[in-house]
């Protein structure tokens, strides 16, 4: 009997628990509220189901205590959920994020439809969106000036970003007719009227609430005004499971409102520990071609010691020059390299004001620079004084000048100086030398 090829159960669950959660992912999903159990942990346990079928839901604490309202039996309500599966019992079920009241379907279908229209006319395309300006200087904000989100704005972006200049414009942001001031908030920093200060930035932001609290995002009048925005914008409605028609709109869309200030701008506190980095790994960098350069210095140095003949001392020079050249060339490079690099992240702290540190430490580079070139400038030379003094005893000690002085050289046939008399035999041939000449002779005995 052949073997089967099988698989466990808990395998099987789980292949079925990803496949659900994949193709399914979250979604909206109406229905009526039934065998509703609330735990003293506060998770929501209840049956959803309509007339042509059922299926188990859980309402977890943290989305629970955000409701509003009381679930009760027999409620019609629309939730936003994802389709999961529940491994040890192996039952499908769905994992709720959001409830609303049955009624704001209504408003769910609405916002469907005006998705699929401003989809349709690409008003949600990546092409249109515009790049978000990696530091600005100024930003504007539209949103309630009353509210608490304003002022967590406000904290992050004095903790990250102090330099950065906000400016509100006060809007209602629910209410009958708010979308209207908030489209025409939109339009006039658009456009710069009414003495508006210019800005790189424009964030479109309020806090949570229900589907009707935050209604005046999706409507029209409101994403009209937001494409046609020519300043980049982001968006921060709401929490982060909720979702806006301006969200689809904005060139940047932000969970939160705080998050929309941390998308918005820089960490001040990280670009100075990056420049704080480049401080310390330039001075590593210059430390180190030192101390190459010392090795390669003491190399030559040896040779010139082992080679005496003045064809190789001056080889050796040529060669200490090069190096002395392409020494100057390459720190010149680096040290301009390492100095427009400073200067580039000055430029983006300088509204930071941190100025004064940002002159010392240019300064630091600078005197640096000075005092590096003036101690290679100084070992360059002391090197070459070295270099000239060997040249100068090789001339004045090397066998030429022996020679000169009445001295010669005699070698047997294989080249062995013969300093005396012992192990000679009759007939041996020996050359000697004076000087350039060279004179061949037989050794004969007394």
């Amino acid at each position: 009997m052949s073997q089967i090829e099988s698989i466990s159960v808990t395998r099987l669950v789980r292949r079925m628990k990803n496949l659900l959660e994949i193709e399914l992912g979250e979604l909206w999903v109406e229905g009526e509220v039934s065998n509703l159990r609330i735990q003293a942990s506060g998770h929501h346990y209840f049956t959803l189901k309509d007339k042509g079928g059922q299926i188990s839901a859980v309402m977890f604490k943290g989305n629970a205590s955000r409701l509003g309202f009381r679930l009760e039996d027999g409620m019609q309500v629309v939730v936003f959920a994802e389709a999961s599966l529940y491994e040890a019992r192996g039952t499908v079920q769905l994992i709720i994020r959001k409830v609303e009241k049955q009624g704001k379907g209504d408003l769910q279908k609405k916002f469907e439809e005006l998705k699929a229209k401003l989809f349709a006319e690409g008003l949600f395309e990546k092409d249109r969106k515009k790049p978000i300006p990696e530091f600005p200087m100024s930003m504007g904000i539209i949103s309630s000036a009353t509210g608490a989100a304003l002022q967590d704005m406000l904290n992050v972006l004095k903790r990250r970003a102090p330099w950065v200049q906000p400016y509100l414009y006060p809007v209602n942001v629910q209410g009958i007719g708010a979308e209207v001031g908030i489209a025409k908030a939109i339009e006039e920093w658009s456009e710069g009227k009414n003495n508006l200060p210019q800005i790189d930035v424009l964030l479109v932001a309020r806090g949570g609430g229900s589907i009707e609290d935050l209604w005046n995002f999706n409507e029209e009048i409101v994403a009209r005004a937001l494409a046609k925005c020519q300043i980049p914008t982001i968006s921060g409605i709401g929490h982060e499971i909720d979702f806006t028609i301006v969200d689809f709109v904005a060139d940047l869309r932000a969970p939160t409102p705080s998050a929309a200030i941390e998308l918005a701008v820089p960490d001040g506190e990280e670009l100075q520990r990056q420049l704080q980095y480049y401080e310390d790994n330039f001075g590593k960098a210059v430390r180190q071609r030192m101390s190459s350069l010392n090795l390669q210095l003491e190399s030559v140095s040896k040779l010139l010691y082992s080679k005496s003949p003045d064809a190789h001392l001056r080889e050796l020079l040529l060669r200490l020059e090069s190096l002395s050249n392409g020494l100057e060339v390459n720190l010149d490079k680096g040290l301009r390299y390492q100095e427009t690099h400073f200067a580039f992240l000055s430029q983006k702290l300088i509204a930071l004001e941190p100025s004064e540190d940002v002159t010392q430490w240019r300064n630091r580079v600078e005197d640096l620079s000075s005092r590096l070139e003036r101690s290679l400038n100084t070992q360059i030379e002391r090197k070459k004084a070295k270099l000239e003094n060997l040249t100068y005893l090789n001339r004045a000690l090397g066998p030429e000048k022996v020679f000169a002085r009445g001295f010669t050289m005699t070698q047997d046939k294989a080249g062995n100086i013969i300093r005396d008399s012992k192990g000679l035999e009759t007939g041996d041939t020996l050359h000697t030398y004076f000087g350039k000449d060279r004179v061949k002779s037989i050794v004969e005995k007394d």
